[in-house]
């Protein structure tokens, strides 16, 4: 949570507040580091904000892992027992089907990717290796980057008033899959930006002034011309730290409130997206459409990586009552910002991917459910100058396990690094010894097929 507070003092401007204390930016939300710190700790490790081509992506994580043979590889001359009860549609491209929970999508078919055989992953209940593309386990010291963290060290701010990176993901019940990400060895100065609790805008606080009260421009201004005015007549600006200077700068400009603020956009385009549901998903999180959204608007204001979490996908009874509920919705969700990013020519430069921690079992339960399954799982991919419309990868006849090209979450990782312009092979961050380490293991790669 973003707030500036007032602290005693004898030098204080009429509402009680020291001057001295507003210059002084407070938590950001990012484990205690403040703003300023937060600055410097990029500009000490090389980060720059020349504003280098605005490449982007935006993650999708679905908690619980969602069921690969009842979304976007459906297996219709499976047993009843392993098939289900959705049926497979054709899409605009020929030869490609998916799940019928998915029309949208199918219609639109032609601007998406759908690897079917995502592998290598580690079985735990998390978003961790959907957002680092590494295991849990045998972490280094300090912990793995996210993948957001990664590209704040490598590109920085494209402008300083939007934060590199910014998860949305709400704190859920299973703190795990409301994981936004963190630094880990490359230190706080690169976590992503979280903010909290259901009404982002309400948790950026100004002195108790919430941004819809900041939305009122020409007192904000009147109120900083004057501070100015004054802080100028007196020296204190000049006395300012640079990283404080940079600090004021991101919380005196509008354009994070305006990229939160969904009420600027066409009532057609908050149509198209939907608004969903502000209820949390019994331990997940919940099924707001609008912050599809609201990632589309922050990565056109200048962020490098979003990531949000979507309902919950841990369906161990009733998989097919979940799913005609959840997946239309999750149609309405992707397929409206994937043809937004079209609409506005951010295609080329913007990536989503779309994903789970792992698959379901090919094998109905007794209790019309499906638990879990690490051999084989599925992703969507769209945008980034990717070559879309067609299927990569396969399952065999059950489900069960990659029967061709399989695709590690590593290999997914070197693609979204590819596509921000990052050489994964070539590029390696310090850790904390200082050692260099490469974004991924020297045996992943680029899916070759799409680029």
């Amino acid at each position: 949570m973003l707030t500036i507070l007032g602290k005693s003092g004898r030098d204080r401007f009429c509402d009680g507040m020291s001057r001295r204390s507003f210059i002084r930016i407070g938590a950001l939300g990012m484990g205690g580091i403040a703003l300023p710190q937060l600055l410097s700790a990029e500009a000490a490790a090389g980060v720059n904000s020349d504003g280098r081509s605005h490449k982007a992506t935006i993650m999708i994580f679905l908690p619980g892992g969602p069921p690969h043979q009842d979304m976007w590889d459906i297996k219709t001359d499976a047993p009843s027992e392993i098939r289900g009860e959705f049926d497979a549609i054709r899409t605009n491209v020929k030869g490609i089907e998916i799940g019928d929970q998915f029309p949208l999508m199918a219609k639109m078919a032609d601007k998406f990717v759908f690897v079917r055989s995502i592998v290598g992953a580690d079985g735990s209940h998390d978003a961790f290796q959907c957002i680092t593309g590494r295991s849990r386990g045998q972490q280094p010291a300090g912990g793995w980057p996210c993948f957001g963290a990664m590209v704040s060290k490598l590109q920085g701010p494209l402008n300083p008033a939007i934060p590199p990176a910014l998860g949305l993901s709400p704190r859920c019940g299973h703190v795990e899959w409301g994981d936004n990400g963190g630094g880990g060895f490359l230190g706080p100065g690169c976590t992503p930006f979280a903010p909290e609790g259901e009404n982002l805008k309400q948790d950026l606080v100004l002195n108790g002034a919430s941004l819809d009260r900041l939305n009122d421009r020409k007192r904000l201004l009147n109120a900083f011309d004057n501070f100015r005015r004054e802080t100028d007549a007196t020296g204190a600006m000049e006395g300012m730290d640079t990283f404080q200077r940079q600090a004021f700068g991101m919380l005196t400009s509008a354009k994070l409130a305006d990229a939160l603020d969904l009420s600027k956009e066409p009532e057609a385009i908050r149509k198209r997206y939907g608004t969903g549901s502000m209820n949390m998903q019994a331990d997940g999180a919940w099924k707001r459409l609008d912050q599809f959204l609201l990632a589309r608007r922050l990565v056109e204001a200048g962020a490098r990586c979003v990531t949000l979490a979507f309902s919950r996908w841990d369906w161990h009874g009733n998989n097919f009552g979940r799913g005609r509920e959840d997946m239309p919705m999750l149609d309405q969700g992707v397929s409206a910002l994937v043809q937004d990013l079209h609409d506005r020519g951010l295609d080329r430069d913007v990536s989503v991917v779309v994903w789970g921690e792992f698959g379901r079992t090919p094998k109905i339960n007794n209790n019309a459910g499906r638990d879990h399954w690490p051999q084989v799982s599925c992703a969507v991919l769209a945008g980034g100058g990717m070559q879309t419309g067609q299927v990569v990868g396969s399952t065999n006849r059950l489900g069960e396990y990659a029967q061709d090209r399989p695709v590690h979450f590593q290999d997914v990782f070197a693609t979204l690094y590819h596509n921000m312009g990052i050489d994964p092979h070539r590029t390696y961050v310090k850790d904390l010894h200082g050692r260099p380490t490469h974004l991924i293991d020297p045996d992943r790669a680029p899916i070759a097929e799409i680029l």
